[in-house]
């Protein structure tokens, strides 16, 4: 062995499990010969910025210093969760849908007799470290266990706060499936996820668990864990059909034109999970602020208000300057501005898209006041329809 490969090896085995694994073999070669991979790398499917850059840096560390900002990037309590049993989720939903937001992105969908959960993060830091990182702003709502068997996992890329190693080793345990982004398997197969049990999908490739038929389709963002970020792995939204109900996921993403044709394709959704927080001007292109989630949402329903949205990371962890209760307002602000149907649960409370939905302003009650105008989407007059409120959801 030369000298190089081992000093090669060395870092290896002092790489933290957290970070993963890179792709090779036939994975790498499958990454190679992605359409949407070009001079090395996954790319966007709209030019994307993905850093800070220039005098922002500094700006961006004076805002996250400043003592004002900082008190409102934080509850001023104790944040509710929701006692949920496994006798609340042994239930069926009578209306063969129910979502449970557990925080952040975490969100077990029950669609159609299937148990699906997305981007599971039980862990208390969004971290490869377990001393040091953002870390939970209220307990998980209840033990991994407690969940009962799900029929496939669901990641939407490698990030931290979505893909969580104490997690997945957990149920790596299991009998789960797990559907990941191109790439991604090699983490799961580094923490013991067979690979007999790994579905791994390009963007608009399917797969099939049950009855339900799990797409990947595009997001705006990026990926990597370690020290140094390959783009080698992929990201993605998803789209879950089964027989009666179809649901979306988004992952994290910068707003981009392609919501119009994944709901052109795959919609429109009795229900969408979609990131409306951690946001900030100095990643604009990443990650949506409400006014933005909720324009996606009218872009994958066809232009019009359709469905509930259910709003996901945010509350959970601290992870942009601003205010900890602000992504809660400006979606309940932009998403009435346009009729659309918007459930805003406690973590842990189930519910039902059909039916009355969770609508208290819970997160009043823990943090500061917002006093200011909302920048709020508009309809077109040509995407206007006359059923524009014939909303699920309402009464």
């Amino acid at each position: 062995m030369t000298a190089s490969r081992s000093l090669s090896a060395g870092l290896r085995a002092l790489r933290p499990a957290a970070f993963g694994a890179d792709p090779s073999g036939e994975r790498l070669a499958r990454i190679r010969n992605s359409p949407h991979f070009a001079d090395g790398v996954f790319v966007n499917p709209e030019s994307t910025r993905t850093r800070p850059s220039g005098g922002s840096t500094l700006e961006l560390a004076k805002t996250y210093f400043r003592k004002e900002s900082r008190v409102r990037r934080a509850p001023t309590g104790t944040v509710p969760v929701h006692p949920t049993t496994y006798a609340d989720l042994a239930r069926p939903p009578a209306s063969g849908l129910r979502l449970t937001w557990m925080g952040h992105s975490s969100v077990l969908a029950e669609i159609d007799g299937h148990r699906v959960l997305f981007d599971p993060v039980w862990g208390e830091r969004c971290s490869p470290f377990d001393f040091a990182g953002p870390k939970r702003l209220h307990p998980v709502p209840l033990p991994l266990a407690a969940l009962g068997p799900v029929d496939v996992v669901v990641i939407s890329h490698d990030h931290y706060d979505h893909l969580d190693l104490p997690t997945i080793k957990a149920l790596a345990d299991t009998d789960t499936l797990f559907a990941v982004p191109l790439g991604v398997g090699a983490h799961l197969e580094h923490w013991g996820v067979p690979t007999d049990r790994l579905r791994e999908l390009d963007w608009h490739e399917a797969t099939k668990v049950g009855a339900l038929t799990l797409t990947a389709t595009p997001a705006r963002h990026f990926c990597g864990r370690g020290l140094r970020n390959t783009q080698h792995t992929l990201w993605a939204s998803w789209v879950v059909a089964g027989d009666e109900h179809r649901i979306y996921h988004s992952g994290d993403t910068g707003y981009f034109e392609g919501f119009r044709d994944i709901g052109a394709e795959y919609g429109p959704f009795d229900a969408t999970m979609i990131q409306i927080g951690a946001y900030s001007e100095f990643w604009p292109d990443i990650h949506m602020t409400p006014e933005e989630g909720v324009r996606a949402q009218l872009d994958l329903q066809g232009g019009s208000p359709h469905g509930v949205l259910l709003p996901i990371h945010w509350a959970s962890f601290n992870l942009a300057p601003h205010p900890w209760a602000e992504p809660g307002e400006w979606t309940l602000a932009a998403a009435g501005a346009v009729g659309q149907a918007v459930a805003v649960p406690v973590p842990g409370q189930p519910f039902e898209p059909v039916g009355d939905l969770p609508a208290r302003p819970w997160w009043r009650d823990v943090s500061l006041p917002l006093d200011r105008e909302w920048p709020v989407p508009e309809i077109t007059p040509e995407a206007s329809r006359d059923d524009d409120l014939d909303l699920v959801g309402e009464a």
